[in-house]
């Protein structure tokens, strides 16, 4: 592995986090001069920008052709879903205190997940994501996105509404010239391309370097690296008491990625997403189940703990671990796997539905500090 890999590697990550900041800000105020609430503002244009980093990468690996054509994109998208709960939540929880979680997001948000992400693993059984299936996702999508903007602009309480327009500002969103909000939409376009270029040859180079497959290397170094900007908003956000900010931006983050990246990576694709067997029996599934149990636990007087906080990075580490035993193909990986599948998940699954259930039979506490 050369340092020109790994210095285009970091190069690609880097043009990416930029990129989206660009492509978030340049949009964000022309969409302000047009008269955009701040509240549609944030669940359009932000959102889409929050995963521009992931549609960036999972494009350019689709449209690169060959047998492994898909993997890192794939990779990307389902381990970048399970770092977002897992990791980008549990430091949130761990280092910032309990985080309050929105009705909403246990009434609409995390179901639709649950169900996006179930109806991901049945397009995929056949080990492919077509192009029609991709148009089914890019239509749920264009359904979710109607509702939620409807919903948002009726509904919304002023609370809400003050909280999108202090994030926001609108006022100073419409303060620059239209040049320079141009100049950063194209910009953040740009750098987009070209670290998505950089980050997905790299990848590659060093999946082939350390005889790994493209998917390996998608669920681990390009997830967590397109998933950094999530991890510096949540953990912000829950240190400066934002706890609410900081669940709806993962959950957000997950819904796009899975209607948007996917959908629209399978549309562009010349011949669909191909998807590895591993992928099937073990990853999309370790999503589901991740996103299955979002929902006792947010539901349980609607926050997460600092505890549950770290059991989500225990058991991020504990995939994490495996990935690499079975990577290298290790002595250990039959033991560990067992250990995980007949001991630990039941556990951790047992533990979440009495807290569940002991959560609907008390009244919901605040969280705490």
């Amino acid at each position: 592995m050369s340092a020109t890999t790994i210095l285009l590697l970091i190069a690609g990550l880097i043009a990416l986090v930029v990129g989206a900041e660009g492509l978030v800000r340049g949009a964000s105020r022309l969409a302000a001069r047009t008269g955009m609430s701040s509240v549609v503002i944030g669940l359009t244009v932000v959102a889409f920008g929050t995963s521009a980093p992931e549609l960036a990468v999972s494009v350019g690996d689709a449209i690169r052709g060959g047998d492994d054509a898909g993997s890192i994109a794939i990779g990307n998208v389902v381990g970048s879903n399970i770092a977002n709960i897992l990791l980008v939540l549990g430091l949130a929880a761990a280092v910032g205190g309990s985080l309050f979680v929105a009705q909403r997001i246990v009434r609409l948000d995390v179901p639709v997940m649950i169900g996006v992400s179930v109806l991901v693993l049945v397009f995929v059984l056949d080990k492919q994501l077509g192009r029609v299936e991709g148009l089914v996702l890019v239509g749920l999508l264009t359904a979710y996105i109607v509702w939620t903007v409807i919903s948002a602009t009726r509904g919304s309480s002023p609370e809400v509404v003050a909280e999108y327009d202090e994030a926001l500002d609108p006022e100073m969103l419409a303060a620059s010239s239209v040049l320079v909000d141009v100049g950063y939409l194209i910009a953040g376009l740009v750098l987009l391309v070209l670290g998505s270029q950089a980050l997905v040859g790299s990848a590659s180079d060093i999946a082939a370097d350390l005889g790994v497959s493209d998917l390996v290397i998608g669920l681990t170094v390009v997830a967590i690296g397109t998933s950094l900007p999530e991890v510096a908003t949540s953990v912000l956000a829950a240190l400066r008491g934002e706890r609410d900010l900081a669940v709806g931006n993962a959950i957000g983050s997950n819904l796009f990625n899975l209607m948007a990246v996917l959908g629209i990576t399978a549309v562009v694709s010349p011949g669909g997403l191909n998807v590895a067997s591993s992928a099937v029996r073990i990853d999309i599934p370790v999503m589901v189940a991740v996103a299955v149990a979002c929902l006792p636990i947010f539901a349980n007087g609607h926050v997460l703990n600092r505890w549950e906080g770290i059991v989500f990075l225990v058991l991020y580490s504990g995939y994490i671990t495996w990935l690499i035993l079975d990577a290298n193909d290790h002595g250990l990986r039959g033991t560990y796997g067992a250990a995980m599948v007949f001991l630990v998940i039941p556990v951790v699954a047992v533990a979440i539905m009495v807290m569940w259930a002991r959560g609907r039979a008390s009244s919901p506490f605040t969280p705490d500090a």
